[in-house]
């Protein structure tokens, strides 16, 4: 639908969120925008409670933070929570009187909404279990199934931000009403004037398998530099051991993560299953040369900014890593291609786009 320059631009926005991984950062940075352009963003928050530190983000960002621990709808056991975190999102609805919800989830959007509905899909448990298990996700998630298609079919408008994820959703859960794709966008600074050093870096969720850090730590074997990896190991019974020939910098965030982006000379995610992948922007901004797991939604985004590895291939990934730390001008071109790549990436511009997927929404409804 084209966008008439008369179309109503929202005053509030009822967006839901975590603050488990990328969806927190995602939130942050649109939040931002959005307030920036006279829009008031009430950030409806399930799951663990922000910490401290994203809680001043936030309020940095300008962004109202409701919280309350539902456990969130890819969790086990999770439908009673799923159910009661309804509840308390239309009592918050009817309290603030948005005019655009933006859901960061699906099964909530069965829900009898007042404001038209956007729905966007960071990732979802049955491409998550393809892709990492190399199977179909099992029975127990017929639930899960069902509530995310019936979530998906409620939405006027359902965002991605690959369009690798739109077909996976497609695939998995049936023709979507309207479907679009809005890649994501960070507000990032790198560390200006960083000195490169010889190491490899990754970051992220270690103990979700999608990253493939076990992977990364395999190859690192057979590799002359070291790798040194940032992020928490564990969560709700997920895990990943981080061997000694590895560094593990626990968990880190802000000037400290751009420190280590800002002097690594290569990043490294030979993910199985990433729909956009963040920390690779962040690192492509810093001007890391990049070694990425060869998937589609990957490729839809680096291509010719990257060198792909197949994800299951200790010994690829292990070659490729090598042949930029022998390469140095090979491996200056391209981090200075995937900062280049990274340049169009901006939160300004994603903000635009949801600021007209908002505004055609509000006119069809």
């Amino acid at each position: 639908m084209r966008v008439d320059i008369e179309s109503p631009r929202p005053g509030r926005v009822l967006m839901t969120a975590d603050a488990v991984g990328g969806v927190w950062t995602y939130a942050i940075d649109l939040a931002r925008e959005l307030v920036s352009r006279g829009v008031a963003v009430d950030l409806a928050v399930m799951g663990p409670p922000p910490s401290t530190a994203q809680r001043a983000e936030a309020r940095n960002a300008g962004a109202i933070v409701l919280h309350a621990p539902f456990r969130l709808e890819w969790m086990d056991d999770a439908w009673a929570d799923v159910d009661a975190a309804g509840s308390w999102l239309l009592e918050l609805e009817g309290a603030l009187q948005p005019d655009i919800v933006h859901l960061n989830g699906f099964c909530h959007g069965v829900l009898p909404w007042r404001a038209p509905l956007i729905v966007v899909a960071h990732s979802c448990v049955r491409s998550w279990w393809r892709a990492v298990k190399e199977e179909e996700a099992p029975a127990r998630y017929r639930e899960y199934q069902a509530r995310v298609a019936a979530g998906l079919r409620a939405a006027a408008l359902v965002i991605a931000p690959t369009d690798a994820m739109l077909r996976e959703l497609h695939a998995d859960y049936g023709p979507l009403p309207a479907g679009r794709v809005i890649a994501n966008g960070r507000t990032f600074v790198p560390l200006p004037a960083a000195t490169r050093e010889p190491f490899v870096f990754a970051c992220g969720r270690l103990w979700d398998e999608a990253k493939n850090i076990a992977a990364l730590c395999a190859a690192a074997r057979r590799i002359s530099w070291p790798v040194r990896i940032a992020g928490e190991t564990e969560y709700a019974g997920s895990s990943c051991e981080v061997p000694a020939h590895v560094q593990h910098l626990g968990r880190v965030d802000g000037e400290a993560l751009r420190g280590w982006y800002g002097r690594a000379s290569i990043y490294a995610l030979p993910a199985r299953y990433e729909p956009f992948g963040l920390s690779v922007l962040e690192a492509a901004l810093s001007g890391c040369a990049l070694v990425l797991g060869d998937i589609p939604s990957l490729r839809e985004t680096w291509e010719g900014a990257a060198l792909f590895v197949p994800p299951r291939d200790e010994a690829a990934i292990a070659a490729a890593i090598q042949s930029l730390i022998d390469d140095d001008r090979g491996r200056l071109r391209m981090g200075t291609i995937a900062r280049a790549r990274a340049a169009d990436l901006t939160s300004t511009r994603m903000a635009d786009a949801y600021l007209a997927a908002y505004s055609e929404t509000r006119v069809a409804a």
